[in-house]
């Protein structure tokens, strides 16, 4: 194939075919992943480690010890067991708002029953999927075997934590961790037609050509218009608590007390005419009961000062009655109202719904499907890696300062060629990583023994309850303990490495991995400007002297700018620009299980030899060592019963260089 540049012909392994390495040390029982103070948490997250010791030398030939860790997560079936049932409940609620939407024109009313049909039936099979997964009691693996199974398709593939600790001679204790996965992507659904960011844009652009068919609503006005009906939502029951408060006021006959809950209702929302108009001859009555009683001029609810006499004048005059009788029917007529403008944007909102499925039904319901399907995989990956990265990072302080001001960069590498069914996956994956930014977590204090995150929330915007421990949660910064939502930035850059990306090269079209990298790197670097602007400059001073983000990001751009074919340089600076950056990282190719096995010993080897002074004389043997007996090697076993990497001489003559494993490690077709 050409990759083989002049001068590497030669074997990468130094040990012999077959023989154990001697670097690799005996390890007799698998110990935590975690420290003993956190075993409770993490292990109700994580599950069937497996563990490699090694020893290395340094430089000035002295030895390094590592401790190679893999573990599954329990998480690969909980989330995606959460996220289906509020699918469940939000389409059955959709489906309800669809049938009130009361008497429609005989061609309105045949388009809502087809709707209903259909919807019926998507809600009908996610319950049965998760009935399915339901039975899944315990389980915390999906192979790479069964990523074609309809039952499975929520499920992520091959889901593990990587953990590498290195005790050295010279620095501190350090842990590096990566979450390798496979690609979130529909593979029961296939890629003959290509993945969701070619589907998508078809999808839009067939809308806009026929859209005089219908009244057309861009995505970005339908979004807007959800947003609205949930922030209505929002408001209704805190007017509603305010109302309720200010009767409260009046029973107490306290002018104060009438007066600021008074000026809280005042401040909620006076946009809507008739809610207005009912909220000033509120303010016009206690104004009259105010003055009548003695008490101080003006209640303060009108921002302009003003007064309408009109309603003033219009007040019959009466005794001195109880002030609560006075207030209540006037209370009853602001709730109406309020009840009024909520379901007139319910049936308004539902009636765009109800067009928006009209137009294309099956297609319309299968996008929804498989962009369900992508993001669930991409939700349970998430979520293990912010619970690991939280429990790891729970005592330093900068990480929590800079979790609650800026948010987590989430940086997933990709190594999926664009050739064939693999470009239908990747278009999958960015859109499902994209999706990411519709998801904040929240950090609760755990009131029992069951740790395991729950979900809240719609296909527009999900919260993540991550729950701690009460002497775990005590060491959090109060913004956090209070409930502020802490936001993921998710980025991904993606470099394609094998046999199929060199005809794609050569032959095909590698814009959508030039795409993807642009794009991100954009978001990339956005991050890292909010980071600048909002960490304290004390901090920043510090980090600055440390770390040269700018030289990295603008190296970044012009690797990604560049032509260069198989650019790994990419991968290896964004996982940099991650880590000092204090973020997740991610590894994924179609199975994670081969490629991806490739690229995390190389970053764990690169990190010994750039971080930890691995001898530059023992870096390949040291990466043989990983690759021949480390954990990416059983996990190969445990996904294909086989302990080859599926690659086949051919195939690697195309890898860069460093991504070819030792001989006698690789030869069955892949799964």
């Amino acid at each position: 194939m050409g990759e083989i540049e002049d001068g590497e012909a030669e074997h990468i392994t130094t040990d012999v075919q077959g023989q154990k390495c001697a670097l690799v040390c005996e390890c007799t029982a698998p110990e935590s992943v975690s420290g003993k103070d956190n075993l409770p948490f993490l292990n109700s997250v994580l599950k069937n480690p497996v563990c490699k010791l090694y020893r290395f030398p340094t430089s000035d030939n002295k030895w390094m010890r590592i401790r190679e860790q893999m573990s599954e997560s329990i998480l690969s079936f909980h989330i995606p067991k959460e996220l289906i049932s509020l699918h469940i409940k939000e389409d059955l609620c959709r489906n309800q708002e669809i049938k009130e939407l009361g008497e429609l024109s005989p061609h309105w009313d045949n388009l809502r029953k087809n709707v209903l049909t259909h919807c019926d039936q998507m809600v009908n099979m996610y319950q049965d999927i998760l009935t399915e997964l339901s039975k899944e009691t315990g389980s915390s693996f999906k192979s790479s075997s069964s990523k074609g199974e309809k039952t499975l398709e929520f499920v992520p593939i091959n889901l593990h934590l990587q953990r590498m600790q290195v005790h050295s001679p010279h620095l501190k204790d350090a842990l590096y961790d990566v979450i390798t996965v496979g690609a979130p992507a529909a593979h029961f659904q296939g890629f003959k037609n290509g993945g969701l960011r070619k589907l998508l844009h078809r999808f839009e652009t067939e809308r806009r050509n026929t859209g005089y068919q219908f009244i057309y609503y861009s995505p970005e006005n339908t979004a807007k218009a959800k947003e609205v009906l949930s922030n209505i939502n929002q408001l209704q029951p805190l007017i509603a608590t305010h109302a309720d408060l200010l009767l409260s006021s009046a029973s107490q006959h306290s002018p104060d007390s009438l007066k600021n809950s008074l000026k809280m209702l005042s401040e909620k929302d006076r946009v809507w005419a008739n809610v207005g108009k009912s909220l000033n001859c509120i303010i016009a009555m206690v104004d009259k009961l105010i003055e009548r009683d003695g008490g101080s001029e003006g209640s303060g609810g009108n921002n302009d000062g003003e007064k309408e006499p009109s309603l003033t004048d219009a007040i019959p005059s009466h005794p001195r009655e109880d002030w609560y009788e006075q207030l209540y029917p006037l209370i009853l007529t602001l709730k109406d109202c309020m009840g009024e403008v909520v379901n007139r944007a319910k049936q308004s909102l539902t009636f765009v719904l109800l067009q928006e499925l009209a137009y294309s039904l099956p297609q319309c319901l299968m996008l929804t499907l498989r962009r369900d399907i992508v993001f669930s995989q991409a939700l349970a990956g998430l979520v293990c890696g912010f619970i690991i990265k939280l429990q790891t990072s729970l005592y330093d302080p900068g990480f929590l300062q800079q979790l609650h001001t800026v948010g987590l960069i989430v940086q997933y590498e990709g190594l999926l060629s664009t050739y064939s069914d693999e470009i239908g996956m990747l278009e999958d994956m960015a859109v499902g990583i994209s999706d990411l930014k519709k998801v904040a977590f929240k950090i609760i204090e755990a009131k029992s023994n069951d740790v395991l995150p729950v979900i809240t929330g719609r296909r527009e915007h999900y919260v993540v309850e991550v729950k701690l421990p009460a002497r775990m949660f005590e060491s959090l910064p109060l913004q956090i303990k209070e409930g502020q939502l802490l936001h993921v930035y998710p980025v991904l850059f993606n470099v394609g490495i094998n046999e199929q990306q060199t005809l794609a090269e050569r032959f095909g079209d590698v814009s959508l991995q030039e795409s993807i990298n642009q794009e991100n790197f954009e978001l990339l670097q956005e991050y890292y400007k909010i980071f600048m602007e909002k960490m304290p400059p004390d901090y920043i001073s510090h980090f600055q002297e440390q770390n040269d983000l700018k030289a990295l990001l603008e190296n970044l751009l012009q690797n990604i700018q560049s032509k260069k074919r198989k650019n790994v340089e990419i991968m290896w600076l964004a996982a940099t620009i991650c880590r000092k950056l204090n973020g997740i990282r991610f590894t994924c190719c179609k199975s994670a299980k081969d490629r991806t096995s490739m690229s995390v010993t190389l970053e764990q080897c690169s990190i010994l030899r750039d971080e930890h002074q691995l001898h530059k004389d023992f870096f390949i043997r040291a990466l043989d060592c990983m690759r021949r007996e480390g954990c990416r090697i059983e996990n190969v076993l445990k996904n294909i019963k086989c302990r080859k990497y599926a690659f086949n001489m051919l195939q690697l003559m195309a890898f860069p260089k460093y991504y070819r494993p030792p001989e006698g490690t690789y030869g069955k077709a892949d799964t």
